[in-house]
């Protein structure tokens, strides 16, 4: 009787490390899944307007490894296509808003009166639309209005400050990491787009 728990006992235990050792591997495959769609993201933006196209895409591909769908680069590709039909423009705004910051920091340099208020109201208004766009990218789906997805981007921005910080934090992780060495900004892309995704959804949920 006695040998007949212990073996149903070892039999529970091997079941356990089976699952957890599942569970590692699942989540480490996703892992080395996002790092991968984030060298996909570098190249596409490569065209310097496509970049938020391609984290729609990339957003688009991570949510189908998730999902447990067909995710290839032939889904990615035409992920990107739909969604540089129009993402191309948001692209060209956000380089706008870039030369807007530089115009403001030389404002900042050259010592003019309120230079530091404007410096600091330019840098947040930059950083809440790198938020609102990395937000309205993770939330695109083939044929969505990138009008509508920004503006509700925008308010989820301001709502969800804690959800925003963190996408900061997740940007200022691919800097970092080309400073260590270039190529590791590109898959530091695709943890980005993993962490846009895990934002939008804690904020559905919560």
């Amino acid at each position: 009787m006695s040998q007949t728990v212990h073996l149903s006992e070892a039999r529970a235990e091997r079941r356990r490390t089976a699952r957890q050792d599942s569970r590692f591997l699942r989540a480490f495959a996703v892992f080395a899944e996002a790092l991968l769609t984030g060298v996909w993201i570098a190249l596409a933006s490569l065209p310097l307007l496509t970049f938020p196209a391609a984290f729609a895409a990339g957003a688009s591909h991570l949510r189908r490894v998730l999902g447990h769908e067909v995710a290839t680069r032939r889904e990615f590709l035409a992920d990107l296509r739909s969604a540089a039909r129009r993402g191309w423009l948001v692209g060209a705004a956000g380089w706008a808003a870039l030369w807007l910051l530089w115009a403001d920091l030389t404002v900042v340099r050259a010592g003019l009166p309120g230079g530091a208020f404007a410096g600091t109201v330019g840098v947040l208004a930059f950083l809440g639309v790198c938020v609102a766009g990395l937000r309205a990218a993770a939330s695109w789906r083939p044929g969505a209005s990138w009008r509508v997805l920004l503006r509700a981007a925008a308010r989820r921005t301001v709502a969800d400050p804690a959800g925003s910080l963190l996408l900061i934090c997740g940007l200022a992780v691919v800097p970092v990491s080309a400073w260590f060495a270039t190529p590791l900004a590109a898959p530091a892309l695709g943890v980005v787009t993993a962490a846009a995704l895990a934002v939008e959804r804690r904020h559905r949920t919560g």
